[in-house]
């Protein structure tokens, strides 16, 4: 149960803004918490999403204002991290096209001008859709979103080969066990947020995660943690304009 409970810890510290703190005697390399961190990836969405949606409701009485803020605020949460990821995995796709390295262009500091208008392009997207179910008060489909999102992560985890030492590591011990046991966790809750319509965005979200992923990696001849990420954003964008659908 430690190991669960410093997995999930080491999520939190990871993958959002939240304060974290840890004992200089937690070992956080054991392949049992890097597994756990796993387990508790969905609920890292849950969670930001969960303090979006109170926020939008504090601010309700600024109409769709309240949408851009609790959405901005969303991506706040997890430090923008994702969407560094599709600046990174932009540049080098196009890099690759011209013929360069792509791996060395994904791992420079720098950013380019396509890079940035990718981001910028998706994150318009993503605040709409966000602006959009937090407007009809769907917010079980926002959150389910979340969840689906990153669940599709771990299919990808558990499915595939990455060229990233990190990542590596954190597969060895992401057993069976562990995927069932998130899958099963979490899709209780997204069903109790959404019902049998989570089965849909389940099962279409692993689909289109595992569709994205593969394809970005066959252009770009590996799969690291900036595909990840770029997986994620267009996944959440595109369950919550299907989750705005099926609401309509």
């Amino acid at each position: 149960m430690r190991d669960y409970w410093l997995g999930l810890k080491f999520m939190f510290s990871y993958f959002t803004i939240l304060p974290v703190r840890f004992k200089e005697s937690d070992d956080l390399s054991k392949p049992s918490i890097l597994a756990s961190m796993l387990f508790w990836l969905p609920m890292g969405g849950l969670v930001l999403g969960t303090l979006s949606v109170l926020l939008y409701r504090i601010l309700f009485p600024l109409e769709w204002v309240a949408g851009i803020l609790a959405a901005v605020a969303y991506m706040m949460l997890y430090g923008f991290l994702h969407t560094e990821a599709i600046m990174d995995v932009a540049d080098a796709l196009y890099a690759k096209h011209a013929g360069k390295d792509a791996f060395a262009v994904i791992k420079e500091s720098t950013v380019g001008a396509m890079g940035v208008l990718w981001a910028v392009a998706l994150m318009l997207l993503k605040v709409s859709a966000i602006v959009f179910l937090l407007s009809y008060e769907a917010y079980g489909f926002f959150l389910s979103a979340l969840i689906v999102s990153r669940l599709g992560l771990l299919l990808l985890f558990f499915t595939q080969t990455f060229r990233s030492s990190f990542i590596t590591t954190m597969q060895r011990g992401f057993e069976k066990s562990y995927f069932a046991g998130s899958l099963l966790l979490f899709g209780t809750i997204g069903t109790l947020l959404s019902g049998w319509h989570f089965f849909i965005l389940l099962l279409i979200g692993l689909g289109v995660a595992y569709f994205i992923a593969t394809t970005l990696a066959k252009k770009l001849g590996f799969m690291n943690g900036d595909v990840l990420g770029t997986t994620l954003e267009s996944t959440e964008i595109i369950l919550m304009l299907l989750g705005g659908a099926l609401w309509l």
